[in-house]
């Protein structure tokens, strides 16, 4: 079975969050199944510095304002197909966006000849090679499907996954006759969006199934508090709606092996993890002392619950806790923070901006994991920390909710507890349950018992894998049938 994979990041390649972890792990979790999972991406300058044994497979004179060609090679053990377009991704800046952090003005033409050559690929653009299956991630991708649909590759399976709702890429209606799609694509049930174009809307209304990273967010966007305008779309395609959690990559995540960690670890010893501790607390500056060590390990955003928490910085110091935080965002949050450093000295560390190492020594020294999202379709960071024996506190959300298991009396009785779960959003329900976890931590067995048990828990792309083999079979011999 061919699948062709689209997203506009992929771990390790390119990466801002955990869009690209999935996209990376992915491949590697279908191989066993049987799968074989090519992944098309643009050709920004990190991707194609590392793109080996590159051949041209297919030529534009123009697409969208210049000169493109799809590359085929490979890279950090994936296939890859490559959009290379100097005028659209050849920049320096983040994927989306100059280094200031503003979104390119052209960002709907940078991924609508994405997703055109998307279309074109499974079309059969590339010869030898005509996917079985179409599997597009968040918006970027989405117009791939759109294209598809309106372009005479209506017959081939196409998944839409939706990492997150929040971001759906929409324009004015003014970019749509330049998007090289019929008049009767500016429809309600094409790619119009109130009014204008929707990319991600586009792909939703064209996919034959859709997906969410964790089947409690595939519930949640049916609301109107979480769907975003979407969910009247969504519930009239209830019925090809599926939840599948996300896993992470175990052997990259593995404490027992990890070179990124001061000391190895396991559940059978978890002695190592102090030398970790040590570590981080000498990185952010923080005292040693025989308190809980909380982390946060995220964007910092509304959407992240991080102004939540920085109105709780003052009573968690309070307890006798000490917090690292490494994340950027809002400026005025980042802001937020240093000022409670420069308040705490000892007690808070900070560290804005992103660094996978230091990802990894935080998750294997901190004590637990602090996650107060407002909104969380899966979560990584709760795998990561579960992984590590860093306990999670998260709020009841979306794919927290459904992969950590409450510390709550009957929970820990039976052995089966992992951390914290915490709601509503709020700073008071926040505040609870690090109040619970700094007495849990006091009771070192409890404390212990929830770091192994933690451990235990499946973590791996395994089953999530062979959901999503299922389900691509399921719509292949649909397909077939048709």
């Amino acid at each position: 079975m061919k699948v062709l994979s689209i997203a506009s990041e992929v771990f390790p390649l390119v990466k801002t969050g955990g869009l690209a972890d999935v996209v990376g792990a992915l491949p590697l979790a279908m191989a066993p199944l049987g799968i074989e999972m090519g992944t098309f991406l643009p050709g920004y300058p990190a991707v194609l510095d590392k793109l080996r044994k590159r051949k041209v497979v297919y030529a534009y004179p123009d697409l969208q304002g210049g000169p493109a060609s799809i590359v085929a090679g490979s890279a950090s053990g994936l296939n890859l197909l490559v959009l290379e377009a100097p005028h659209l991704f050849n920049r320096p800046g983040g994927p989306y966006g100059d280094a200031t952090g503003a979104d390119w003005p052209d960002n709907w033409r940078r991924f609508a000849a994405f997703c055109q050559a998307g279309s074109n690929i499974a079309g059969g653009a590339v010869p030898g090679y005509r996917p079985d299956l179409v599997h597009a991630h968040d918006w970027q991708a989405a117009m791939t499907l759109a294209y598809m649909r309106y372009g005479g590759v209506e017959r081939t399976p196409k998944v839409m996954t939706v990492h997150n709702l929040a971001f759906q890429g929409q324009f004015g209606a003014s970019i749509f006759g330049e998007l090289g799609l019929p008049a009767e694509a500016m429809s309600v049930d094409g790619v119009e969006y109130y009014g204008g174009v929707g990319f991600l809307k586009a792909g939703l209304q064209a996919a034959w199934a859709i997906t969410t990273v964790s089947p409690t967010y595939a519930q949640e966007i049916r609301t109107a508090e979480f769907g975003m305008g979407l969910d009247g779309l969504i519930n009239m395609r209830a019925a090809d709606l599926v939840g599948i959690v996300n896993g992470i990559d175990t052997e990259i995540w593995d404490p027992a092996t990890d070179e990124l960690l001061a000391a190895k670890f396991s559940a059978k010893s978890l002695k190592g993890r102090l030398a970790n501790k040590r570590a981080v607390e000498e990185r952010f500056g923080l005292d040693r002392d025989e308190g809980p060590l909380f982390t946060v390990v995220s964007r910092l955003t509304w959407q992240k619950g991080m102004d939540i928490l920085v109105s709780l910085l003052d009573p968690l110091v309070a307890t006798g806790a000490r917090l690292a935080v490494l994340g950027s965002g809002d400026r005025a949050l980042e802001g937020a923070l240093l000022a409670a450093a420069a308040r705490h000295r000892g007690r808070i560390g900070v560290v804005i901006g992103y660094d996978e190492g230091l990802s990894h020594l935080i998750q294997g020294g901190a004590d637990a994991i602090l996650v107060p999202s407002r909104f969380e379709p899966c979560g990584l960071t709760q795998l990561y920390g579960l992984r590590y024996g860093c306990v999670p506190v998260v709020a009841r959300t979306g794919g927290l909710a459904d992969t950590v298991i409450d510390a709550n009396e009957a929970a820990v009785s039976a052995g089966v507890a992992t951390g914290f779960q915490f709601a509503p959003s709020n700073g008071d329900a926040f505040a609870h349950a690090i109040r619970r976890a700094v007495a849990a931590y006091a009771a070192k067995p409890v404390w212990t018992a929830l770091q192994k048990q933690g451990m235990k828990a499946d973590v791996s792309w395994q089953k999530s894998a062979a959901r999503y083999a299922d389900l691509y079979r399921t719509l292949i011999a649909a397909g077939h049938s048709a």
